[in-house]
């Protein structure tokens, strides 16, 4: 309550000529009080997020992880659209495209100097080329625009004094990882650049080590992203009793977030290996449950990594226990186990992102990986991976049962 208040209600009880000795001290007040105000502002308690700070800074973070999930997409149909290897040089602020028939004739001969155009693309148009080419060139500038878009009000927001302590350390690391990922995409690039693919029947690809590090650093950076925008946009929840049911659940969780990130990485091999086109049936591999070729390599260990049906196969299994898991925590969500309000929603949504999931991979496999399909079920994974961190986020506060 303000004392201006205040000294209307005791203006009503005291007599007219006292009430004008008040009246004149009123605007001396105003400015005492208004004074207080924003000292009370300016002294927040350390590590809180003034309101209007929490806001952009949630907008902005929600962007970030917004802009890095079009960067998987991107680069998902760079890679089924055979682009990636198209640029044969790189520039850590990129270049400027070529504009002059001259200049594209320079570009494409370049190109023709390394295996892909050799082993494999022989007969290759400039038209053709030109497509991959800029196939190649927008994912690499998204990725700078990446960095600029998190960058330029990273800065200012450091400077309003808008990121608690924790907060700093978080932005950090994202920073870093960006960074990082730039130079581990050319790093992944001059895999398949490099002279090492003699044989007629080489196929240039880029290393699928390589290519499974890319893009699980790009899930990492998207995790950490998502995650501080829910933190700071929309605390978690809290219950007024945490049971054991409850704190079993929270593990489940985190298992299943756990999972669906690894089989991800799975699809990165099987991407890398091309291993979609082996067996294009479902459920069985040909007319048998277990593929006669699935150890076909030596030592054993080499084939799941590098045996594109071992691969396959592992990712099959990844991908159904995954499932599995998501639809106990659905099924559990719903049996009277005492949760978040809006965990139960992160739950459901969780349980059908996942059934959806395995749905567009069935497709893809039994469609040939047609290049929309395929992008869509690697974004998919991207969007299962969502809900399980948005489940989790929700789930913060059942660690332990209060005594």
């Amino acid at each position: 309550m303000s004392a201006i208040y205040l000294l209307s209600k005791v203006c009503r009880h005291v007599p007219s000529s006292r009430c004008l000795k008040i009246k004149q001290i009123q605007p001396y007040l105003r400015r005492t009080t208004v004074t207080v105000a924003s000292r009370e502002i300016q002294q927040l308690p350390v590590g809180e997020i003034p309101e209007i700070g929490r806001k952009w800074v949630g907008r902005w973070l929600f962007g970030c992880s917004g802009m890095v999930f079009g960067a998987v997409v991107i680069g998902g149909l760079t890679r089924l659209t055979e682009s990636g290897l198209s640029m044969t040089d790189w520039h850590l602020f990129g270049k400027r495209p070529p504009i002059s028939q001259a200049e594209w004739e320079r570009e494409f001969a370049q190109y023709q100097d390394y295996p892909e155009f050799k082993l494999k693309n022989k007969d290759m148009t400039l038209g053709e080329f030109k497509f991959i080419w800029w196939m190649e060139y927008g994912h690499r500038q998204w990725g700078r625009t990446i960095g600029t878009f998190f960058l330029l009000p990273a800065a200012y927001f450091w400077h309003k004094g808008w990121f608690n302590r924790a907060l700093k350390k978080r932005v950090l690391a994202c920073g870093a990882l960006i960074g990082f990922q730039g130079l581990l995409g050319w790093y992944m690039v001059k895999s398949g650049l490099e002279d090492r693919f003699h044989d007629p029947s080489d196929v240039p690809r880029v290393s699928q080590y390589r290519l499974m590090s890319h893009l699980g650093t790009a899930f990492v950076l998207y995790s950490l992203f998502l995650w501080n925008a829910l933190a700071v946009t929309y605390p978690a929840q809290q219950i007024k009793q945490v049971t054991s049911q409850a704190r079993n659940f929270r593990k489940l969780a985190h298992l299943t977030k756990g999972w669906v990130f690894i089989t991800a990485l799975s699809g990165a091999l099987v991407a890398g290996l091309d291993a979609g086109l082996v067996y294009n049936s479902f459920p069985k591999f040909a007319d048998r449950w277990i593929p006669s070729d699935i150890l076909a390599f030596s030592p054993t260990l080499r084939n799941f990594t590098e045996n594109p049906t071992t691969v396959q196969f592992d990712h099959r299994i990844m991908g159904t226990t995954a499932v599995c898991l998501a639809t106990a925590l659905m099924i559990w969500s719903r049996r009277g186990v005492k949760l978040p309000p809006r965990a139960y929603n992160a739950a459901t949504a969780l349980g059908a992102m996942a059934w959806m999931q395995v749905g567009l991979g069935i497709s893809t496999l039994l469609m040939y990986v047609p290049t929309g399909l395929a992008a869509m079920h690697q974004s998919g994974s991207l969007l299962t991976l969502s809900f399980a961190i948005w489940l989790t986020h929700e789930l913060k506060h059942l660690k332990k049962i209060p005594k």
